[in-house]
């Protein structure tokens, strides 16, 4: 029995050598992976993580810091380095950073009111205040969370397909946070909150603005989450020699990198494979250098082969990591929002321009909200969408911080051969008398001093109610019938009659959108029209002669569509606005009066050939019915304006209001080729016939009898596009050339 006992025991004492052999031997050492900030830089990582993905590496462990921690989040969200580098060279950085929403995607009034100042500054209490950043960051949230839909249910960042944690910091105790819980975009979006570019993120009342500010590589708290071997790749600046502290941005960014570049003293050490891409030539904004960042990225990884490949060799087998998708539509069971106070549910359901229990693509959703926060009523919307209970489809819930910003004062300068020279002074004013109304003023000081003036209040789908007045003037030779009667013996030798033109019109409209996209209003309008000139005289007039000095009272209806891509330079989109006015009366200036119609229309496409050429073509047309002993009102053709008024438009080879008629039809081609960023060659040919009774003639279908042609150079500035275009008509084989400067108002 006692020999029995004794075998057992050698046998059991000789198995565990045995097990723990086996149990070295089938051990793998846990792989770490920190990645520091740096802006655009940090697109180095990228290169990294392919060298790394080629090599079937399996990381345990993902932490990260700014840009760090967007790549590392998205990379333990289980995209590979192929597919971030993919996803990195076709976004818009230029539209991502400073919150640019499609043009689509904001309200009518927005876009008139906004595409023409070169300035936007806060103006509470009669003070110029500066925004908290540049940019909300909405765009980033945006992006980082569709991105991160397959894991959107997880919040314990432990349970990602890699555990990932990142680091964001207190802005008001300055503490370093770990944030590994939560809501995955809104932590990330956190942690790269760099400040002056985005506006801190709250998350739990904590104000977080970028982890770099406290700790831009978090090796330590890496190493503590049991890791055996970290590998470091660092996007830092080193610091720079005398001769490349140029300007006042290179020592403020020298004096910051102080503190990051001595604590990466005691972290390298801390690495056991520390990659240092050459990112000398490049900054934080380089976004434009994505390709090259990401090549230098690649090449300081393949630096590290051969400990690279000792890591690889102590893992069993080669990691593969499995494609991941994202989510194409989505149903909407329900929508719940949160922190609107001012504004009422059904205006945040009038912008979202989706409804509950209804399945749309993601890219509708994702247009949705962008028209939500598109309004700049609201400086935040953190949203998610979880599963409903039945597994049949989500449910949208949020959480939206209305600004607390209402009054803004705008800035803006133009040239042009029409209106001349001319400065912008703007006053917008929300929540002035309503929570959802807008009200904006424009001073337009200069050769002809002008004015407009809107009040809005906006309703979304239901009916909202608008009020407009404005003030135009110019002084120009025009086409005499435009101002006199064709009966008229002062047109005897005229070719042209210089002329002063001066228009007050007011309106007040209702307006709806149906269709998501339309935007249809009606309402009623009093214009005051006064045309006088020095040209000819009177024998009672000493200085002048008034051709015109009428009010008219008109009944309207318009109808707009409009989603091209860029107001001045489109590469997309279709345009379409449609104008009806039944003049119903006028005052005693014009004693012969009788009701007359004016209907009129522009149509518009524009799509590309290629990155970087695009063609635009225009139709328009209008005709009038009715009595047509009123000319002042009637069509003008020539000259190149974006803001005519009335009925006037451009054509190329001819002056300003060259040409006249009671109906038109034109047609334009534009052909856009973009030589380098904002840098545009024009190519435009235009056609047209304009004359009384185009359509008792049959004029209105024949081929044209005028006809014009343009070439131009144009640089998009902050203050707006600077052109100038040479046009020519083989009809007159006369020239002109056209300039400006600055957004059209």
């Amino acid at each position: 029995m006692k020999t029995k006992n004794l075998i057992l025991i050698l046998f059991i004492i000789s198995f565990f050598p045995l097990k723990a052999q086996n149990d070295t031997v089938n051990s793998k050492p846990k792989v770490g992976l920190v990645l520091s900030g740096g802006g655009a830089k940090g697109f180095a990582h990228i290169g990294a993580l392919k060298v790394i993905d080629s090599l079937g590496i399996k990381i345990d462990y993902v932490a990260g810091t700014s840009m760090g921690a967007i790549i590392g989040s998205l990379y333990a969200t289980g995209y590979s380095g192929k597919q971030l580098e993919a996803m990195f060279n076709t976004q818009d950085f230029d539209e991502l950073i400073n919150d640019n929403f499609p043009r689509a995607s904001k309200p009518f009034y927005e876009r008139e009111n906004a595409e023409k100042y070169a300035v936007s500054l806060p103006f509470d209490n009669f003070k110029i205040n500066l925004p908290s950043a540049l940019s909300r960051g909405q765009n980033v949230y945006n992006l980082l969370y569709q991105l991160m839909l397959p894991v959107n249910d997880i919040r314990d960042f432990d349970k990602l397909p890699i555990p990932f944690f990142c680091i964001a910091t207190d802005i008001e105790t300055g503490e370093s946070i770990i944030m590994d819980k939560g809501k995955l975009a809104e932590a990330v979006t956190a942690s790269g909150a760099l400040p002056s570019l985005f506006q801190p993120v709250i998350i739990d009342d904590k104000i977080l603005i970028d982890g770099g500010v406290t700790n831009n590589f978090p090796v330590e708290e890496l190493r503590a989450k049991g890791m055996d071997i970290i590998i470091g790749i660092d996007v830092q600046d080193d610091l720079k020699d005398k001769e490349s502290l140029i300007s006042a941005l290179d020592i403020l960014s020298q004096i910051n990198n102080y503190r990051t570049i001595n604590a990466m003293k005691n972290k390298i050490p801390l690495t056991d494979i520390y990659i240092k891409p050459d990112i000398t030539n490049f900054s934080v904004i380089s976004f434009n250098e994505g390709g090259d960042i990401i090549a230098n990225g690649e090449a300081a990884a393949r630096a590290n082969m051969p400990k690279l490949l000792n890591i690889r060799n102590q893992q069993v087998s080669a990691f593969k990591r499995p494609l991941i998708k994202t989510l194409d539509s989505i149903k909407i069971n329900s929508i719940n929002i949160k922190g609107n106070e001012r504004y009422t549910r059904s205006y945040l359901l009038g912008k979202l321009k989706f409804k509950e229990d209804e399945n749309i693509s993601y890219s509708d959703f994702k247009k949705g909200i962008n028209s939500l926060i598109a309004t700049n009523n609201f400086d935040t919307f953190r949203y998610y969408i979880e599963p409903s209970a039945d597994n049949n489809g989500y449910n949208l819930l949020g959480k939206i911080k209305e600004s607390e910003t209402t009054t803004f004062l705008r800035l803006g300068v133009h040239y042009d051969g029409l209106y001349k020279s001319a400065a912008l002074a703007n006053l917008t004013k929300k929540r002035l008398l309503f929570n959802n109304d807008i009200a904006s003023l424009d001073l337009i000081l200069g050769d002809n001093s002008r004015y407009n003036f809107d009040y809005f209040i906006d309703k979304g789908y239901y009916i909202s109610i608008g009020v407009k007045s404005m003030f135009n003037q110019f002084h120009k030779n025009i086409n005499p019938l435009l101002a006199l009667d064709e009966d008229s013996p002062l047109l005897t030798g005229l070719n042209k009659i210089d002329i002063q033109l001066e228009d007050f019109t007011n309106q007040f409209y209702v307006q709806t959108i149906f269709r998501k996209d339309f935007a249809l209003r009606v309402g009623a309008e009093y214009k005051r029209l006064k045309i006088t000139s020095e040209t000819l005289f009177e024998e009672d007039q000493d200085d002048e002669v008034t051709f015109e000095n009428t009010g008219y009272f008109s009944l309207f209806g318009n109808l707009k569509f409009d989603d091209y891509d860029d107001p001045y330079f489109p590469k997309k989109g279709f345009y379409f606005n449609g104008d009806f006015h039944l003049y119903l009366n006028a005052s005693n200036f014009n004693p012969n009066f009788e009701e007359f119609s004016i209907a009129k229309a522009d149509i518009g496409y524009a799509f590309s050939f290629s990155d970087n050429v695009a063609l635009k073509t225009e139709t328009s047309g209008g005709f009038k019915i009715g009595e047509s002993s009123t000319t002042t009102l009637g069509f003008g053709l020539g000259g190149y304006a974006n803001n005519y008024i009335n009925n006037f438009s451009s054509f190329y080879g001819y002056d300003y209001l060259a040409l006249s008629g009671d109906s038109f039809v034109k047609a334009t081609f534009t052909l856009d080729y973009e030589i380098f960023k904002k840098h545009h060659m024009l190519l435009s040919a235009n056609f047209a016939n304009i004359d009384d009774g185009l359509f008792e003639t049959g004029q209105f279908f024949s081929s044209p009898n005028y006809s014009g042609y343009a070439i131009g150079y144009s640089l998009e500035t902050l203050i707006g596009p600077l052109e100038g275009k040479y046009t020519y008509s083989p009809d007159t084989g006369n020239g002109y050339w056209f300039f400006n400067l600055g957004f059209w108002f």
